[in-house]
């Protein structure tokens, strides 16, 4: 099994992953998916397709306060935990929209799937708006938004989730995990700061 290494300098920080989902709130204009849509990428890690394809009935909330996000990639289910502030994240937007449980999540302006070309314009823009423009960054510019969910990974591991942890939720393999991304891969346990994690990867409340 043949795995290139994710350079650990074309990851983005959870400040810059921030900044650019904010950037993009604020210019997404009539369609209004694309927010939610590319939040939920980069917070739970998934492909840009499985995204696109999530519908509704796929999250199911808990009164605990927590939830859960089935996501399906060829044909395999697989279910993704979500912390507190996600779920009030998707429950504003599902609420807000009036979207109903056959419904897709995260619908494209006539009802169907959301099109790459609804997020890939603004998606360059917020790049070229929020990311550093020296010379040593400049040439980040341009990343597809599968650097989302290679940043969100990396990031998982760098905070104390096991590789089996990651992968599950993930939808790839420890093994994948440690080709991908060496340089996050700890000798001591490491004890998990939630309340860090939720702080450093907060997102902005729906605009209605």
């Amino acid at each position: 099994m043949s795995v290139d290494v994710m350079g650990e300098e074309w990851l983005l920080s959870a400040e810059q992953v921030r900044s650019l989902l904010e950037w993009m709130q604020g210019h997404v204009g009539a369609d209004r998916s694309v927010y939610p849509f590319m939040a939920t990428v980069a917070e739970q890690a998934l492909r840009p397709a499985e995204a696109r394809a999530l519908r509704v009935r796929d999250v199911v909330f808990q009164e605990d306060g927590g939830g859960l996000l089935t996501a399906r990639h060829r044909g395999i289910a697989r279910e993704i935990p979500l912390q507190p502030h996600f779920v009030e994240f998707l429950h504003a937007w599902i609420d807000g929209t009036g979207l109903e449980e056959g419904d897709l999540l995260f619908p494209g302006r006539r009802g169907g799937r959301l099109s790459a070309s609804a997020w890939q314009r603004l998606w360059e823009q917020a790049q070229a708006a929020v990311l550093p423009r020296d010379e040593l960054y400049s040439w980040r510019l341009g990343e597809p938004i599968t650097i989302l969910r290679e940043s969100r990974m990396a990031e998982w591991l760098r905070m104390g989730l096991s590789s089996f942890e990651v992968a599950e939720m993930a939808g790839v393999t420890p093994y994948w995990l440690a080709l991908r991304y060496p340089y996050c891969f700890r000798r001591d346990d490491v004890d998990i700061d939630w309340d860090r994690l939720a702080d450093a990867t907060a997102l902005p409340e729906i605009k209605q």
